[in-house]
């Protein structure tokens, strides 16, 4: 795991999140339990703290940092979708940030608020519980339905199924040289997409 101290802080990982070998940690940063970390996730608690609480995720591409004297904090089941950047800020429970999404300096996000893929949440941004935010700049359009927080909340609960079972299910393995039939050991069999609105 690529994992560094800063001037003798070391980052604190619970034993039950998983940290992909190919992310990178450093310095002040806390990660709570059934927390997954994906592959190229930069996580970089040099200036300030870094709060990643339970059951939230962090995918693959995302760069979450801080500025001096100020928190990052991510609440328990905060969604970062691929490729999404966390500057300083402060984001709810329970809600997603779209992919590639920007949240800058000293926004604040209610808890389970959905933030649009490509949305650009500028500094000192603040918004109540339960909003949708889109656009760049973003502003909120609409409450999020109970559909919504439902389909999010289900979305969520596959990647902390991912951290708990990660350790044994992602390998390193050699290729195959050649298409056959494969089956995997394990289904995710319900349907997130259901009853969304």
């Amino acid at each position: 795991m690529n994992i560094y101290s800063y001037h003798g802080i070391r980052p604190v990982i619970k034993p039950s999140a998983y940290i992909h070998p190919q992310a990178v940690i450093i310095g002040h940063v806390e990660i709570g339990e059934e927390v997954y970390i994906g592959p190229q996730a930069v996580i970089r608690g040099d200036w300030g703290k870094i709060l990643i609480k339970d059951g939230a995720n962090v995918q693959e591409n995302c760069t979450l940092h801080v500025f001096p004297n100020i928190e990052t904090i991510l609440e328990e089941s905060a969604h970062i979708g691929h490729g999404a950047i966390i500057h300083s800020a402060h984001i709810g429970k329970n809600c997603l940030v779209g992919m590639n999404a920007v949240v800058m300096d000293k926004a604040v996000i209610g808890d389970e608020c959905i933030i649009g893929a490509l949305a650009f949440v500028p500094a000192y941004f603040k918004s109540e519980d339960r909003k949708l935010i889109v656009g760049s700049p973003a502003k909120v359009i609409r409450d999020v339905s109970d559909e919504m927080i439902s389909w999010k909340t289900k979305g969520t609960q596959l990647y902390q199924e991912l951290a708990r079972e990660a350790k044994e299910a992602i390998l390193p393995c050699e290729p195959l040289s050649e298409f056959k039939e494969q089956s995997p050991s394990k289904i995710v069999d319900y349907n997130i997409w259901q009853d969304v609105k």
